[in-house]
C-alpha cells in the first residue's frame, strides 16, 4: 500500500490506526488506497492490543419520533470520515434502561459515548465518570456541572414560539404534548409558553394546557380533549409529531388549518414540511447537533481534551400552519 500510496509504511499505518501527525490530503489518499486494495482492518485483534475499539456508544430513547434520524446521521458521518464505527442503544420507555446501556457499552469497550435526550440522575453520572471515557449529553441536561452538554435552550425557544404567536394576533393560545415531570424538555417548554402569556397579560388556562408525550397518538388525543373542553384560535405543540397529531385531530372534528386554528410545532423535523399544511416550528440544528458532538467526543479521545458544554442557537421556521388574526 505504501508504494500504491507513494508515502511510508509509517505513514501507512498512522493513518489506518488514526494516530495522527499527517495532512488530510494524505489520510484521503491512504484510505483510497486501502479502499482499493480490499483493505479490511481487524478491530477486534486490534483492539486487544490498543485497548480501544475504535467504536462511538449511542444511547437515546425508544419513543416514536422523528427527529432522532438527523442527529444520529451528523454522529455516523463524523464518525465514519474519522475511522470510528457506531453502535446504538435504546434507554428503555421513561429511561428505564438507561444505567443497564451505559453498563453495556462499557462492556462493548466504545472509546466514547453520546447519549441524547435522557435525563441523567447522579447514579448515571457517578458511572459515566468512574469509566474513564469521553463523553457528551445531546438535547438534554444534568444537573451536574461535570457532564458537558449541547442542547438549545428550550424555555427561549418555547417562549419565543409562543410571543410569535402573540404577535400574529392570537390571545386564546393552548399547549399541548409534554411531560410536566420531564425536566430535560418537558418542564422548560412548559415554562416558557406561560411566561409569553404572562407577560403579554394573558390568563393561564389550566384547561388549555394538555399533558403527554411526544408522539402524534399524544398529540390527537390532547386536541380531541382541547376541542370537547374549550375553544382556542392557536396550539402550540411541544413537539412536531405532537402538531400532526393535533392536525389530524382538527381535521376528523371540521377544523382548518389554519383558518380555523393555528398550530406550532417544536423540532423542525423531516416530517414537519412534509405535512399539510407545511408545519410552521421551532427549529432545531439536530444533524449539526449530533455532528458537533460526535467531533467534541473525538477530540477529547486525541487530545485528551477537556469537553465544554454549548447552548446552540433555534429559530422559528414559517410556513403555513400559522395565520394572523
Amino acid at each position: 500500500m505504501a508504494e500504491l500510496t507513494n508515502v511510508s509504511i509509517a505513514t501507512v499505518s498512522r493513518v489506518l490506526n488514526n494516530v495522527g501527525g499527517y495532512s488530510e490530503e494524505t489520510r484521503k489518499k491512504v484510505l483510497a488506497g486501502a479502499k482499493s486494495l480490499g483493505f479490511r482492518k481487524n478491530e477486534m485483534a486490534r483492539s486487544l492490543v490498543t485497548r480501544e475499539s475504535n467504536i462511538i456508544g449511542v444511547i437515546m430513547p425508544n419513543v416514536a419520533s422523528n427527529f432522532y434520524g438527523d442527529i444520529v446521521s451528523g454522529i455516523e458521518d463524523v464518525s465514519y470520515e474519522n475511522g470510528f464505527s457506531v453502535i446504538i442503544n435504546h434507554s428503555g420507555i421513561n429511561r428505564s434502561r438507561i444505567y443497564e446501556s451505559i453498563n453495556m457499552m462499557a462492556e462493548r469497550r466504545v472509546d466514547g459515548l453520546i447519549i441524547v435526550s435522557v435525563e441523567l440522575r447522579d447514579r448515571e453520572i457517578d458511572l459515566l465518570e468512574s469509566l474513564g471515557i469521553p463523553y457528551i449529553l445531546l438535547s438534554t441536561i444534568s444537573e451536574r456541572s461535570e457532564a458537558p452538554y449541547i442542547k438549545v435552550d428550550d424555555y427561549a425557544a418555547s417562549y419565543a414560539a409562543v410571543n410569535y404567536l402573540i404577535k400574529k394576533g392570537h390571545r386564546s393560545i393552548a399547549c399541548i404534548g409534554g411531560n410536566p415531570e420531564d425536566k430535560v424538555s418537558g418542564i422548560p417548554r412548559i415554562e416558557g409558553y406561560k411566561k409569553a402569556l404572562e407577560e403579554s397579560g394573558i390568563k393561564i388556562d389550566p384547561v388549555k394546557i394538555q399533558y403527554g408525550d411526544y408522539s402524534f397518538d399524544s398529540g390527537k388525543d390532547a386536541m380531541e380533549t382541547l376541542i370537547k373542553e374549550t375553544k382556542v384560535t392557536s396550539v402550540f405543540c411541544l413537539s412536531d409529531d405532537v402538531a400532526l397529531g393535533g392536525i389530524y385531530s382538527a381535521y376528523a372534528n371540521g377544523l382548518n388549518v389554519p383558518d380555523d386554528l393555528s398550530i406550532i410545532g417544536y423540532d423542525n423535523s423531516r416530517i414537519s414540511y412534509m405535512s399539510v399544511p407545511p408545519l410552521t416550528t421551532v427549529s432545531q440544528p439536530f444533524y449539526e447537533m449530533g455532528k458537533s458532538g460526535c467531533e467534541s467526543v473525538i477530540d477529547a479521545l486525541r487530545n485528551k481534551s477537556k469537553i465544554k458544554s454549548k447552548v446552540i442557537p433555534f429559530e422559528i421556521v414559517e410556513r403555513d400552519s400559522v395565520k394572523a388574526r
